[in-house]
């Protein structure tokens, strides 16, 4: 069997597992089509699976709460002007009010964020939102420009200014669409974007 020739690194690579776990959470709403994988169960345990939701599927009022909390955080993925999201940040932090958590330092040399009431599930979603900001990569969480697709991602450029989910999907309908509008010209026949 002949050797494999190792892949290159790509820009999805460098996307952290709280982002990534996130990113799936936000795109997890209905969109560009897509139905809600919130109203499935099987599906609905696996996007919360990253936030401890165990094999079960999860409880409604769960799922209801998560929703909410989604709603929430898609509206701060959409607005990243810090003068305009205050509100956005302060309902998160109502949405999230009854996650309470106690610093654990019973392993020498460390602290760890232990959750002494709320919804566990809830809970750790608080915490990844919470890893991100502290970081300082909440920003990096994106809407794609394109109206009709809206693909929440994770920007890993350096200059966190990428507009599209996919170059090849949507930055190129956008460009060839405003070249289209720049110079007269018309789509071909059968050509309906997203």
């Amino acid at each position: 069997m002949p050797a494999r020739t190792p892949r290159a690194a790509t820009r999805e690579d460098s996307v952290p597992e709280t982002a990534a776990a996130l990113v799936d959470l936000l795109n997890s709403r209905p969109y560009a089509g897509m139905p809600d994988k919130l109203d499935t169960p099987g599906t609905a345990a696996t996007v919360l699976r990253p936030f401890g939701q165990e094999d079960d599927a999860p409880s409604p009022r769960r799922v209801e709460l998560v929703r909410a909390v989604r709603d929430d955080l898609l509206a701060l993925a959409e607005d990243h002007d810090p003068d305009d999201s205050a509100g956005d940040w302060a309902a998160f932090s109502g949405r999230v009010s009854s996650v309470t958590f106690q610093q654990d330092f019973s392993t020498p040399g460390a602290v760890a964020m232990r959750q002494t009431s709320g919804d566990p599930v809830v809970g750790r979603i608080t915490l990844a939102v919470a890893e991100l900001v502290g970081a300082g990569t909440w920003t990096r969480l994106r809407l794609c420009a394109n109206e009709i697709c809206r693909e929440v991602f994770y920007d890993t450029s350096r200059s966190r200014t990428r507009r599209w989910h996919s170059y090849e999907i949507c930055g190129n309908r956008a460009n060839v669409a405003a070249y289209r509008a720049r110079t007269g010209t018309s789509a071909p026949a059968g050509d309906s974007g997203h």
